[in-house]
């Protein structure tokens, strides 16, 4: 039953099983003679085939393009299959205890597994995966079979999870032999995994079956750091879905953690700014977006959004131009863990913290008189983030110095420190040049300027950034103020001030915005053509207009 057969749809339905037991049948027939089908579970549909046979096995991983050192979980209709099949050398009494509790259900347990298991389920470990599903067609199909089956999700690796029929078919068509369709998941996450093979039970995935359920039944239990964390590149993955970056659809999916307000006033802002994104939000959020949205459902009810989860992240190319995501982060507890597991995996752990301080862009061409600007508020009492500080600490990274010397050769100097002026020539010496800099740098600039006003005691932060604009560190800014002066003040200042050549300067000049862009990107510009007291004057005002609410 091999090969690209075309895909067979078994119709199932799961409120009348007994109308549909030659569909059952038929699909077993397709398991023992080393074919695959997908089967509803009540957390997510399963790509399955019989377990105990490494070559249909092997297939899954074919089918899915999936990394062989991802390990399978084993599937079974009854408790009692775990003795009787072998398929573990111990049944544990901690394993024991979970079972009754949580069987049939949304749990998977890991243990020391026996002989009969081959190393395509166990990617080479000596342990296997365990779980008997609450699903009645899956439990059928089993049953029918007449062998455990081993089944992850039925789709194409690094998607989204499906939790229809029709998601199955969207991946699968062509590359397996048959789907039931169950209807729509229950659930909507994969299940719990949790090894009893260690001193102490560890969580190495979240799911709906919460720690906290967990430890009422067996004590105390310990979260794999995996469960939130990247896994090194050299450390196994001791259970599906831990090491690669998993659930994610076409657009660029990145993590916003934030307050609510906050979220909403930075996805609009982006959306503003770019009009290429949408957000994955609370339905609480929807009417304060104007960006396309896909709700997750209510704030406080973890296990509607864990329902909708695969749902909204496959619905998300479906949205005309959407190239960027940004979901509202959850919580890390209780279910929201699962939740925070799957959105981190499919954002391949890009996430942005939002700081709950008001931060207020701070920029202007070369030469106008920012850092004056800067100086002025700092000692009225706002907090400072400085991007050339954040600039030099980002630049000193080992990441970051890799990829500028991948990018125009060895910039470094004979300490390996980076030789700033050399950078700054060749970066100055094209477009292209400055683009491939601002590309590698500016990220991690942001991220640091970030990292830097949340360490701020001020409540009004503020970035003074030359290229405010050209980081896209505007979008993180409630509010915009530039500073203009005169073309030839300019001139006269940067010559004094940097010593440089009038040449050197008008380069430099060249380089950058025009005046008319920042009035057009700004909430405020600061004139500063006058006297040194008409400019405190200005930005004392503007100060007390950001203190009071009013600008």
């Amino acid at each position: 039953m091999g090969g690209q057969a075309r895909t067979r749809i078994v119709i199932m339905n799961t409120l009348h099983l007994t109308d549909s037991q030659q569909d059952i049948k038929t699909a077993a027939a397709v398991i023992r003679d080393g074919g695959l089908v997908a089967m509803p579970t009540e957390t997510v549909y399963g790509l399955a085939a019989n377990a105990l046979d490494g070559a249909a096995v092997a297939r899954i991983f074919k089918a899915k393009g999936r990394p062989m050192d991802n390990p399978l979980i084993v599937h079974i209709a009854d408790i009692s299959d775990i003795e009787r099949l072998s398929l573990t050398a111990d049944l544990p009494e901690k394993a024991r205890l979970l079972a009754k509790a949580f069987w049939p259900g949304p749990l998977t347990i890991i243990m020391k597994k026996g002989a009969v298991i081959p190393d395509e389920v166990s990617a080479g470990l000596d342990t296997v995966a365990i779980r008997l599903p609450s699903h009645p067609a899956a439990r059928a199909l089993i049953t029918e079979s007449g062998c455990p089956l081993a089944a992850p999700s039925a789709n194409t690796s690094g998607k989204p999870s499906p939790t229809t029929a029709q998601h199955v078919i969207d991946d699968m068509e062509g590359k397996i032999e048959a789907v039931i369709d169950g209807g729509a998941c229950d659930v909507g996450v994969e299940s719990t995994v949790i090894t009893v093979a260690t001193d102490t039970p560890r969580i190495l995935r979240p799911g709906i079956v919460t720690r906290e359920e967990i430890e009422a039944v067996i004590g105390a239990v310990e979260v794999d750091r995996a469960v939130l964390n990247k896994l090194e590149n050299n450390e196994k993955a001791a259970s599906p879905g831990m090491k690669y970056k998993h659930y994610a659809p076409r657009a660029k999916v990145i993590l916003v953690r934030s307050a609510d307000k906050r979220y909403t006033d930075f996805v609009n802002r982006c959306y503003r700014r770019d009009g290429n994104c949408a957000a994955m939000c609370y339905a609480e959020d929807v009417d304060r977006i104007v960006a396309p949205t896909v709700s997750l459902g209510s704030k406080n009810d973890l296990k509607q959004q864990a329902q909708a989860l695969f749902d909204a992240l496959r619905a998300v190319d479906t949205i005309e131009g959407v190239e960027t995501v940004y979901a509202h982060c959850p919580t890390t507890q209780g279910v929201g863990m699962a939740l925070y597991n799957r959105l981190i995996r499919a954002a391949a752990f890009q996430v942005i913290d939002l700081p709950d301080k008001t931060i207020i862009g701070l920029s202007g061409p070369t030469g106008a008189g920012k850092s004056e600007v800067a100086e002025i508020l700092r000692n009225l009492g706002a907090g400072v983030v400085y991007a050339d500080l954040a600039a030099r600490k980002a630049v000193e990274e080992p990441e970051v110095k890799a990829a500028l010397c991948a990018a125009f050769g060895n910039v470094l100097n004979a300490d390996h420190s980076l030789n700033r002026s050399l950078v700054a020539r060749i970066a100055f010496g094209s477009k292209k040049n400055l683009k491939l800099l601002n590309s590698i740098t500016h990220p991690r600039i942001v991220e640091i300027m970030l990292e830097m006003a949340a360490d701020c005691k001020e409540d009004i932060v503020i970035f003074d950034a030359p290229q405010l604009f050209e980081a896209r560190a505007d979008v993180f800014c409630d509010k915009i103020i530039s500073v203009l002066s005169t073309r030839e003040k300019r001139l006269d200042r940067l010559v004094r001030r940097d010593n440089l050549r009038r040449e050197e300067v008008e380069l430099r000049m060249s380089a950058q915005y025009d005046d008319r862009f920042f009035i057009d990107h700004s909430d405020r510009i600061i004139d500063n053509n006058g006297t040194v007291e008409e400019l405190h004057a200005c930005v004392k005002e503007v100060y007390g207009r950001l203190t009071d609410g009013t600008e």
